[in-house]
C-alpha cells in the first residue's frame, strides 16, 4: 500500500515484522514519593519578628562618656527544636542617661537591625566598626586593650555576642605557641628582678591588665602586652613579634 506524504520528514525508524508480534511493554511503575525534609530556614527580609526574643545586654564604660553605654543585642532562634537550630543577631539598641549623641546612636542601631535581618554573613560589621578611629584619641579600657573610639568598642561588644552565639571563632593557639609564650613572660620577669621593689610597685600601679610592668600597646591585639626581650618587641598576649 502506498502512503503519500504531504508533510515534511523530521525522522523514521524501521519496524521488522517481529517488532509487530513483540507485547507492547508495560508502562514504568512511578516509584512511591519520597518524604519531604523539613525546610531550613535561613535568615532574610521576610522572617517575621515574633513576639518575644532572647538577648544580652553589654555595658560599656567609656572616658569620652559621663555616663555609660547600654548595648542591647536581641536573636531570632531559627529552625528551633531541629538540628539546624541556631541563633542570629535581629536587632540591637544602646541606651544611656547622656543623650548628647542621641541622633548618630538612633541612626546607627537602626542601620546595624536592617543589615542583620538582611541575612547572609553579617559578621563583617565587626571590622567595619572596630576599625573607626576618634580624632581626638582613644582610651585603654580594663585590661590594658586599646579602643580607638567608642564605635570600636561598640564593634567588640557585637563581636563578643557573636562569639558567645557561635557566629565567629576565636582561633585557638597551639600548645607549641602557649609554651613560648609562658616562657618569654618567664624569662621577662626573671629579669626585671633586680629593679627596686618601690619601682616595680609603681610601675605595677600604672598597668592593671595583668602584664608585666613597663609593656606597651601591642599593634596586632591592642592589648598593653609589648615588652623588649633580646632587643625584640614581643608580646606576652598574642606571642606577634616585630622579629617573625
Amino acid at each position: 500500500m502506498t502512503i503519500k506524504i504531504e508533510k515534511k520528514i523530521k525522522g523514521y525508524q524501521v519496524v521488522k515484522p517481529e517488532d509487530k508480534a513483540a507485547p507492547i511493554a508495560a508502562a514504568p511503575e512511578k516509584k512511591a514519593a519520597e518524604p519531604r525534609q523539613a525546610e531550613i530556614i535561613q535568615m532574610h527580609e521576610s522572617v517575621e519578628r515574633p513576639e518575644s526574643l532572647v538577648g544580652s545586654t553589654f555595658k560599656i564604660k567609656s572616658p569620652l562618656f559621663e555616663h555609660a553605654l547600654y548595648v542591647t543585642i536581641n536573636d531570632i532562634v531559627l529552625n528551633q527544636g531541629t538540628p539546624h537550630e541556631q541563633r542570629r543577631p535581629f536587632e540591637i539598641f544602646i541606651n544611656s542617661k547622656n543623650m548628647d549623641h542621641f541622633q548618630w546612636i538612633v541612626a546607627l542601631t537602626r542601620i546595624l537591625s536592617a543589615v542583620f535581618r538582611k541575612g547572609g554573613d553579617v559578621t563583617f560589621i565587626v571590622e567595619e566598626l572596630k576599625a573607626v578611629f576618634d580624632p581626638r584619641g582613644g582610651y585603654f579600657k580594663a585590661g590594658g586593650v586599646y579602643m580607638p573610639s567608642i564605635v570600636a568598642e561598640i564593634g567588640a561588644v557585637i563581636e563578643q555576642h557573636m562569639k558567645n552565639i557561635g557566629l565567629i571563632h576565636d582561633p585557638e593557639m597551639d600548645e607549641a605557641q602557649k609554651k613560648l609564650i609562658a616562657e618569654k613572660r618567664a624569662a621577662y620577669e626573671a629579669a626585671s628582678a633586680g629593679k627596686k621593689a618601690a619601682e616595680v610597685a609603681s610601675n605595677t600601679e600604672s598597668n592593671a591588665s595583668g602584664f608585666p610592668p613597663g609593656a606597651t600597646l601591642c599593634a596586632k591585639c591592642n592589648t598593653q602586652a609589648l615588652v623588649l626581650m633580646d632587643g625584640c618587641q614581643t608580646c606576652l598576649n598574642c606571642g606577634y613579634s616585630k622579629c617573625g
